[in-house]
């Protein structure tokens, strides 16, 4: 397939860009260029053979994708919350599966070994996954506990100078290229606890996952422990229990709340151009009151998306934000997107199916964003129970 000119324009429809600082506009428009640089010209090939685009990982280590809140002196770029989230935006914009593997290496692997680790473990660890010279991946989810983590089944026991680690997890991001795992066991008194993992420990196994119709330029694969020797000093030592797990996931929907809007904003972007270069009835299809419907309705969500994540990205930075608002802003993203992506295609009539255009491929891609890391209809109950107090889960 010929690689092709992106010609993205990011809509900005109440002057949100006047909300950022100079240095999160710098930020953004940096991870624009390289996505439109080497994201956008390749992405769609990747896609159609479902083949994860190794040598973007290096590349985006460079960039400072990974890990953008973690310290300097971990590797990390010392940003604020907003420039991580316009750091998503963007990624996405090119491709979900490519954010995917930046905030599972940023928000799931980084931030818990620098939130819960030792030193030894933050400074063996932090600096080769910011460089992107490791690949790291997230082991929560199980063949039968999704939105249950709590029934976990993995677990480790001790075994004198080690632990001995059973179990399997699937649906993980990055397994296949991952030279680590930060993966969730329950330990001998059923209590969930972090364990750090190396590729080449020996019963420890990736298999890859075949077979996507979404997220195909991604790499996803399951985790198999079997009797794995881990060494002690690969325990996660400050934290027990789900809120380890949990508050990884907080940090990674906060990047897909900004992600999934960029996803709809290309889509937005390209059913705009579309609709005044097509001509139908000898005019534009662009002039045509349902056409403009759907357009209208496009941008009003974008926008009202951008200003909920900016005010997100605010809490964030103040320490303020709690998980419930973070689902709420997940949740909103992702429902908006594959409304955005399904009117955007139709716009685009039958040329909207072809890998001419990204639209399809991000369709496909919000169909696993709608439902990793929370599903949407888990979010709307979280949302539920806290402004309600009730609790629809049990």
């Amino acid at each position: 397939m010929a690689a092709k000119t992106d010609l993205f324009q990011s809509p900005d429809y109440f002057q949100v860009d006047e909300l950022l600082t100079e240095e999160q506009k710098m930020v953004r428009d940096t991870v624009r260029s390289y996505v439109k640089k080497e994201i956008s010209p390749v992405i769609e090939d990747y896609a159609q053979r479902a083949e994860f685009p190794e040598h973007i990982v290096r590349q985006m280590g460079e960039l400072g994708c990974f890990g953008p809140t973690i310290p300097v002196e971990y590797g990390g770029g010392g940003l604020d919350y907003i420039s991580y989230g316009l750091m998503m935006q963007e990624l996405e914009r090119g491709d979900s599966g490519v954010r995917s593997t930046a905030s599972v290496q940023g928000s799931l692997v980084m931030f818990p070994i620098y939130a819960y680790g030792s030193e030894e473990q933050r400074r063996k660890y932090l600096p080769k996954l910011a460089s992107g010279e490791w690949l790291g991946c997230f082991g929560l989810t199980e063949p039968d506990h999704g939105s249950n983590p709590s029934g976990m089944l993995s677990n480790f026991s001790d075994a004198g100078d080690h632990y001995v680690l059973n179990g399997s997890k699937m649906w993980i991001s990055n397994a296949p290229y991952a030279q680590v795992a930060v993966v969730w066991a329950k330990d001998e008194a059923g209590e969930i606890r972090g364990l750090i993992l190396e590729r080449g420990m020996e019963g420890f196994t990736t298999p890859t996952t075949h077979g996507k119709w979404s997220l195909r330029a991604s790499a996803t694969g399951e985790l198999v422990f079997h009797d794995v020797k881990v060494p002690k000093e690969n325990l996660l030592p400050d934290i027990k229990g789900l809120k380890g797990p949990l508050s990884c996931l907080t940090k990674a929907r906060y990047g897909i709340a900004w992600g999934a809007l960029g996803a709809a904003m290309d889509c937005y972007d390209t059913a705009l151009r579309y609709s005044k270069e097509r001509i139908q009835f000898d005019k534009p299809i662009g002039a045509f009151q349902l056409q403009q419907k759907k357009l209208a309705e496009m941008i009003t969500e974008i926008t009202k998306a951008q200003l909920l994540v900016w005010r997100l990205g605010v809490l964030m930075n103040e320490g303020k934000a709690t998980p419930q608002q973070v689902s709420m802003a997940k949740r909103n993203s992702c429902e908006i997107a594959a409304d955005i992506t399904r009117d955007a295609r139709q716009v685009l009539g039958g040329m909207g199916i072809t890998g001419e255009y990204s639209i399809m491929r991000h369709m496909m891609n919000i169909e696993s964003v709608l439902t990793y890391e929370g599903t949407h209809d888990v979010h709307l109950l979280i949302t539920g129970m806290d402004v309600t107090g009730f609790n629809a889960f049990k």
